[in-house]
């Protein structure tokens, strides 16, 4: 019975782990972009969907925070990719695609403040 609820226990932090991990997702920026009225330097960067939100993250520090709609490709992207338009002489990430996945991650109203 022991045996049974350590498996059992194990069982439970293994799903909530797996559940929260696809949730997040890493991408590299090769150059500086903006999202909302946040400028994201070049470097890694950590993604975590919180419902309709995107919470980015540099480390372990906040860096900006947009509404996003998750949305279901057609196909999947080989590699991360990163969908930018220039306004107003700044690149501003409008769609990021999960390598490996059909996730799209659409940022709704990218050149709007972040809700600061």
């Amino acid at each position: 019975m022991k045996f049974t609820k350590i498996t059992l226990a194990i069982g439970t932090f293994a799903l909530a782990v797996a559940s929260a991990a696809s949730n997040t997702y890493h991408i590299t920026l090769d150059d500086a972009a903006w999202v909302g009225s946040t400028q994201l330097k070049a470097g890694d960067y950590k993604i975590e969907i919180q419902g309709d939100k995107a919470v980015i993250k540099s480390g372990k520090k906040d860096v900006a925070e947009v509404q996003v709609k998750v949305e279901t490709a057609d196909h999947k992207a080989e590699s991360n990719q990163i969908f930018m338009r220039t306004e107003n002489n700044k690149q501003e990430i409008q769609e990021i695609r999960i390598g490996g996945s059909t996730t799209r991650i659409v940022l709704q109203n990218p050149g709007q403040p972040t809700g600061e």
